[in-house]
Formats: structure tokens, C-alpha cells, sequence
């Protein structure tokens, strides 16, 4: 495979477990009461956080994962744990009135940066998935250049769903609270299937090792 073919076959993969247009919903349901800015802000922070964190694990993650005995299976279940909590947070949540919002704390939300860190950029873009991909790409690629092209491909999907994170962001104003009250709670039902689903898949994987 030429080191072209085998960067877009990494772009692809990953593009696809990432899926930064199916975030974008989920993004708009976590932040009803931020500003284009504030959710700009957000986006940057968390897709270079994700870059960041599949760039480790696809050069150490083996070793990482094995220095700290930590298993795929394992990240993967406490990263279906840490969405099932903010799924039943987005469907218990109560939307607030401007008169329980002081300006101060206007100002501070649009620098904010907690769910840009966590769920936006772990798990939501780099999740148990899109880890264990980026190590597996890794321990495929065949020379120093295969492992360029990787690097550059996760880049480039960081990228791209900065761009597409951004559009969603900007084309919230056109939505009506109601509209996003009601995808709040259905991204929120959503999210949680998401969440159980991670963790089965972690439980049956880490079945699946204790048999052999």
C-alpha cells in the first residue's frame, strides 16, 4: 500500500469513528444557553485536545495503557460511564430564566471549557473507538512514512470536525428554544444508548479475554 493510499485509508477509518457530524447535535443540546463564540471557543479547544490525545495513544498507546494496567476494554467502559452521567444530566435538566443568570457568570461561560475537554473532546471525538483505531493504524503501518501519513490524517479529521463543529455552532441562532429543548432531550436519549453500548462492548470484550 503507497503512502497515500494508506493516509486516506487512515483518514477514512477514523473519520468514520470520530463522526464529528453526528456531535454536532450534541453539542448544541449541551450548550442551549451559549453564545456562537462561547461554542467556537469550545470546538477549538476540544478538537485540538482530541488531535492531541489519539497522536499519544497511536505512538504509545500499547505501552501507555500497559505501563499504567489500564486495557482497551476497560477505557472503554469508564468512557461509557462518564456519558451515561451526562445523558441523564441532558434529560433531567430544566432550561433557566436570563433573571438566574448574572452577567458575570454570562462573561465566564463564554470562556468556559469543561465540556470542551470532557465529554467533547474525550469520549465524544476521541473515544474508546477512535483510540483503539489510531493504535491499531499504528502497529499497521509498515515504515516511518505510513507513520507519518497517520499522524497527518488524525490531524486532518481534527480538522475537518473543527469546521464542521463550527458550522453547527454558528447555525444554533437560527434554532428556537424549543427546538433545542427538544434536542437536548432526544440527544440526551441518544446519548445514553451511546453510553450502555460502550460499556457492554467493554464488558464483552473484557470477557472475551478472560476466556482464552
Amino acid at each position: 500500500m503507497s503512502v497515500l493510499e494508506y493516509g486516506l485509508y487512515c483518514f477514512v477509518s477514523l473519520f468514520v469513528i470520530v463522526e464529528p457530524i453526528t456531535i454536532a447535535p450534541v453539542l448544541l443540546a449541551m450548550t442551549p444557553h451559549d453564545s456562537a463564540e462561547s461554542r467556537i471557543h469550545m470546538v477549538r479547544i476540544a478538537c485540538l485536545t482530541a488531535a492531541g490525545v489519539l497522536l499519544v495513544f497511536a505512538l504509545t498507546g500499547n505501552v501507555l495503557l500497559s505501563l499504567l494496567g489500564i486495557t482497551l476494554y476497560a477505557f472503554q467502559a469508564a468512557g461509557g460511564a462518564l456519558l451515561f452521567l451526562i445523558a441523564l444530566q441532558m434529560l433531567q435538566a430544566k432550561s433557566e430564566t436570563p433573571e438566574r443568570i448574572t452577567p458575570g457568570e454570562t462573561a465566564a461561560g463564554r470562556v468556559k471549557d469543561d465540556i470542551a475537554i470532557s465529554p467533547l473532546a474525550i469520549p465524544l471525538l476521541a473515544g474508546p473507538g477512535a483510540i483503539s483505531t489510531s493504535i491499531l493504524l499504528y502497529q499497521q503501518a509498515g515504515n516511518w512514512h505510513h507513520k507519518t501519513a497517520l499522524c497527518t490524517a488524525i490531524i486532518l479529521v481534527a480538522f475537518v470536525s473543527y469546521w464542521i463543529l463550527r458550522f453547527a455552532s454558528q447555525s444554533a441562532k437560527w434554532l428556537s428554544p424549543l427546538v433545542l429543548r427538544l434536542v437536548t432531550r432526544l440527544m440526551g436519549l441518544l446519548l445514553a444508548a451511546l453510553a450502555v453500548q460502550f460499556i457492554f462492548n467493554g464488558v464483552r470484550a473484557a470477557e472475551l479475554f478472560s476466556s482464552k
